[in-house]
């Protein structure tokens, strides 16, 4: 009868080595990207988008797995779920942690959309430094310019005149403008706004046309004032250790990725949203009226000044001169 020879101890813990080395490098890199838009959201179709160009440029050694509608952490917790390990690219809010990211990633200033591609690359570029100081890497510009605007359940004859109203507020700048204006400005997340409209906890709302509409919030506040304020991204960041663990190239793939899917989303995006405008006046009951740019410009030069103040101490003379210069470069 043959025998069979068994391997000794140490060539089969070399062999079983070998094993989970090659089960590890044919294994796929999971990232877990968290958003608070819906899936109804036409950003929605752009994060997909994201995660079939990282998946065909890193030919499946990198997978993005979507989380919508702020599943896996709150509105205002980005930076500690992606130190903490919660998701690996998240929405950046107006943390504090990141002085100068929170006071310029929303400024009041009048802007030429069209170059906005290379804006907000320069933009997540000025702000790199400060990000990976927190383990962070901007990925993704999520700009909301083009639709960021303000709601009230009725007309407002001039938003530079709030006579007291509550206005939910995004974030520190709109904070105050909206005290500029002799308004009071709420916190609220953007899960939590419809009922806070329909029990009357605000009188008036900021925020994105986008996710206004995906939350269905026509109903409660149907009268829009287009105003165009603001420069406004939303940076999307990885945590950079993650990130470096990557390589080279995959590193390069999916940064690749970012851009030309906000490239492939920035059509569709605006279409979306001026889409969603039209059905709420036409058929949902809804009205939207711009201000004229005189008005505009005022509203801006009424804050711009007193905000620079905060640019300056948050960014340092030097950074915050050049985040004023892409911006001017930038003007319509």
């Amino acid at each position: 009868m043959k025998k069979t020879m068994a391997l000794p101890l140490t060539a089969a813990v070399f062999v079983a080595s070998l094993l989970a080395v090659a089960s590890a490098a044919n294994a796929a890199t999971t990232i877990r990207l968290s958003t608070y838009v819906n899936e109804v959201d036409v950003r929605h179709e752009g994060f997909k988008k994201f995660a079939e160009l990282v998946e065909a440029k890193t030919d499946g050694r990198v997978k993005v797995q979507i989380f919508p509608s702020a599943t896996l952490h709150g509105w205002s917790e980005g930076v500690d779920a992606v130190q903490g390990g919660v998701s690996d690219i998240s929405w950046i809010p107006a943390d504090k942690r990141l002085g100068c990211y929170r006071v310029t990633s929303l400024y009041p200033v009048a802007i030429d959309l069209e170059g906005q591609i290379e804006l907000d690359a320069a933009f997540a570029e000025l702000i790199k430094p400060e990000a990976a100081k927190h383990n962070l890497i901007p990925v993704i510009n999520s700009n909301y310019s083009y639709d960021q605007e303000w709601w009230f359940e009725e007309r407002v004859e001039d938003l530079g005149k709030l006579d007291g109203k509550l206005v939910r507020s995004i974030g520190p700048l709109v904070s105050m403008m909206i005290e500029t204006w002799g308004g009071k400005p709420v916190f609220v997340a953007p899960k939590e706004v419809f009922q806070s409209a329909e029990r009357g906890v605000v009188d008036g709302i900021n925020m994105g046309v986008a996710t206004y509409s995906s939350w269905k919030l026509w109903n409660v506040m149907p009268y829009m004032v287009n105003a165009s304020l603001f420069y406004g991204n939303i940076q999307y960041m990885m945590n950079k250790a993650k990130f470096d663990g990557l390589s080279a190239a995959d590193q390069k793939a999916v940064l690749e990725a970012g851009r030309e899917a906000e490239i492939w989303l920035k059509p569709r995006y605006e279409a979306w949203v001026d889409e969603r405008v039209g059905n709420a006046v036409m058929k949902g009951g809804g009205a939207a009226v711009s201000i004229p740019q005189a008005q505009r410009m005022t509203l801006i030069n009424s804050v711009q000044s007193k905000w620079d103040a905060e640019v300056d101490q948050a960014c340092g003379a030097q950074l915050a001169g050049k985040i004023r210069e892409l911006f001017a470069k930038h003007a319509p």
